[in-house]
């Protein structure tokens, strides 16, 4: 859910693709984008290189969701949703409705309507989604995720109808969770951080007791070591027994994906995420190219990022121009840089990585990293407007060549 970048202050340029055998291309070729997150958007816009294509955008949704945003809303200090009518270049159609299952035989995208869509080729880009374990009692039933914006509008909704003092826990000390307690102790809230584990497990040492310690002085108690084994209507257990009070109690514990790809009969990994090549089209069929979060490169899970959506979507909308230009498609290039936790308002840390993005020993925190992340984040958005008005023009930070992986074997749903 963090983004660190904008395409306007990445320094690599990516070459500008010669769309002259696209555009004088004269069957008409109906692509499909179903998700319409960040990645889903981004590659609709980007299609638009080739006016020849029949661009079609489905959403659940008809307003966008900024998910960098929804602890935000659920605090009371800000919107997460856009207009797409502001972000969707003119030649991409969006359908209000779900998608349930791609046909791949007869290239149809069957949707919860009861309509279908024909397509030729189509960019998977579901996102992801909360992953509230079942097995663990009551947390299904008493504990709010916050991962989409009917979830996150629930819970808002809760916190609204509590007392001020009522405490309030936050399962999951991963980014995601971090700054859902820092946006809530800044509004008052007496908050519970319990990590299972490592605070901020993707951040380094140094950057990890930064957090630590805005946390500590802020307020929130935390529990790193503690994991829960419960959750009930006013309470959490712990592992070792222990009983303590919770009105609310928020799981921020993970992600997973939806599982369409899956009932679609294409092959993906443990999580759900879309096995595909390294030009990020499925193992299955060259028709159906993936990119965001619900995407495995080869097998290999990347970080579930506005930063990984980008360029996984702009690399699979590349990857759709070329075919139909009759191009061979480039591989998947990413190189991370780093990744920026916001703690309030007004403060962030800033974690710096290598490109196969583990962390250095090396982190900006205090209200510098908070007014570039602030940056960043209304940048997303001016991204995708720029990219709607001038299709082709997102460039992302390149890296070397990715590690090779033996090949899925096609066909089977892992």
């Amino acid at each position: 859910m963090i983004c660190v970048t904008i395409t306007a202050v990445l320094s690599h340029r990516r070459r500008r693709r010669d769309l002259k055998g696209m555009t004088e291309h004269k069957q008409t070729n109906r692509v499909v984008v179903i998700g319409g997150g960040y990645a889903g958007t981004l590659a609709a816009n980007r299609l638009q290189q080739n006016t020849g294509i029949d661009i079609t955008l489905v959403n659940p949704r008809p307003q966008f969701v900024q998910r960098l945003r929804l602890h935000q809303l659920v605090a009371g200090t800000g919107d997460a949703t856009a207009d797409y009518r502001t972000l969707l270049g003119r030649g991409v159609r969006l359908v209000v409705d779900t998608a349930t299952r791609i046909d791949t035989v007869g290239r149809k995208v069957l949707l919860g309507s009861g309509e279908d869509l024909d397509y030729d080729y189509v960019i998977y880009t579901v996102g992801s989604t909360a992953a509230v374990p079942k097995q663990l009692p009551g947390a299904v039933e008493f504990a709010y995720p916050m991962a989409e914006l009917e979830s996150a509008q629930v819970l808002r909704s809760a916190l609204d109808a509590a007392e001020p003092d009522d405490p309030v826990t936050v399962v999951g000390a991963g980014l995601t969770g971090i700054e859902m307690a820092a946006e809530l102790v800044e509004r008052g809230r007496t908050v519970t951080l319990v990590s299972g584990g490592r605070l901020a497990p993707s951040f380094g040492e140094p950057a990890r007791r930064s957090i630590a310690r805005w946390l500590g002085r802020n307020g929130v108690v935390v529990r790193e070591s503690d994991s829960v084994a419960e959750v009930r209507r006013d309470a959490v257990v712990f592992a070792d027994g222990a009983v303590r009070p919770s009105a609310i109690t928020i799981w921020a514990g993970g992600f997973g994906v939806p599982d369409l790809a899956a009932r679609s009969g294409l092959t993906t990994d443990a999580l759900g995420r879309l096995i595909t090549d390294e030009t990020l089209t499925s193992v299955d069929d060259d028709r159906v190219m993936a990119g965001g979060d619900a995407v495995a490169p080869s097998g290999q899970a990347l970080r579930m990022a506005c930063y990984t959506a980008g360029p996984t979507a702009g690399t699979a909308a590349d990857t759709v121009l070329s075919r139909i230009a009759g191009e061979l498609p480039e591989q998947l290039q990413l190189a991370y840089s780093g990744s920026c936790l916001g703690l309030g308002r007004r403060a962030a840390v800033m974690q710096f990585t290598r490109q196969d993005d583990t962390p250095v020993d090396f982190h900006l925190r205090g209200r510098f990293p908070g007014a570039f992340k602030e940056m960043v984040t209304r940048g997303t958005l001016w991204g995708l407007r720029r990219e709607a008005r001038k299709p082709g023009s997102a460039v992302w930070r390149k890296g070397g060549e990715r590690p090779s992986q033996p090949a899925p074997v096609p066909g089977v749903v892992m």
